[in-house]
């Protein structure tokens, strides 16, 4: 595992500084989902999608928030690194709440092994009603963010964004799925079974089945290359041992699996991966194309 040299931190206040000229040239869309779709509430929090309208076939990161998360208020700094490595960001609005950990716990766990892998087929495709959540078909991750798609292809036209459209679905060999929490583990669930460009799981989840294994799902053979999966975690994070065994369970190679360790700066080393700038040097790395 990589414990990130403290050197290339350093370097990260220095590199890819934004000209005027870009920064004027960013647009930044704030998107009711229901927008895209009138059945989902008016109460939900709005989609966030910037990009740089001059880099017309720039690769797409989505962004998937941890339980309770709220794109607008999402990880700023990150969207920034981002957008100076060349990505459009779609920052996507999502049901994060209940989280897995919530439910797939006590009795409900030992009822059901599989609690888990079920309640994240639910939340991420919408193809079964587990009856564990109440997340209906078009609450699902994929749904919202193909809708999401088709409404930008229509309302912003010059955006071109279509080209990250493929028939019914997003086109997944232009997409980065990147995700705090579980939303990481949410990216991770869906790049097994499509081949994206990329995946980045900050702290990304910690699955079980009953008597403390890991849950089944992370085994299963993956369509996005272990090459092109990056994991993160804090040595100081309570579930830092159980994030490791999952990130090798995944597959990810030794060198991809990061662990940080610089002083917390936030209330919780959990969030650190993701929350502070300090570790910009990594995420720069971590977006490179091909990894």
């Amino acid at each position: 595992m990589n414990s990130y040299p403290l050197l290339r931190l350093l370097l990260a206040g220095v590199l890819l500084t934004l000209s005027a000229a870009t920064l004027a040239a960013e647009q930044r869309l704030s998107i009711a989902p229901r927008l895209t779709d009138d059945r989902l509430p008016e109460a939900d929090p709005p989609h966030i999608v910037i990009y740089d309208p001059v880099r017309v076939d720039a690769p797409l990161l989505v962004w998937l928030g941890g339980t309770g998360g709220k794109p607008d208020t999402g990880p700023r700094h990150f969207y920034e690194t981002a957008l100076q490595t060349g990505y459009r960001v779609l920052a996507l609005s999502y049901v994060n709440t209940p989280a897995v950990s919530q439910v797939c716990m006590g009795a409900t766990l030992r009822a059901q092994p599989g609690c888990a892998g079920l309640m994240r087929q639910q939340r991420a495709w919408g193809d079964v009603q587990t009856g564990l959540v109440a997340d209906r078909p078009e609450d699902a991750i994929v749904s919202r963010l193909t809708r999401l798609l088709h409404y930008l292809a229509q309302a912003d036209a010059s955006g071109q964004w279509s080209q990250y459209i493929d028939g019914d679905g997003p086109r997944w060999a232009r997409l980065t799925l990147a995700g705090q929490s579980q939303g990481g583990g949410m990216a991770a669930f869906i790049a097994q079974t499509r081949q994206v460009a990329g995946v980045i799981m900050f702290s990304g989840g910690w699955d079980h089945r009953a008597a403390g294994a890991l849950a089944d799902w992370y085994s299963r053979p993956s369509q996005t290359p272990a090459t092109r999966w990056h994991g993160t975690y804090h040595a100081n994070e309570v579930q830092a041992a159980a994030l490791a065994r999952v990130y090798q369970r995944l597959g990810l190679p030794a060198a991809q699996i990061h662990a940080l360790s610089l002083p917390v700066e936030g209330r919780l080393a959990h969030g650190e991966g993701i929350t502070n700038p300090a570790y910009k040097a990594l995420w720069l790395d971590m977006l490179q194309p091909g990894r």
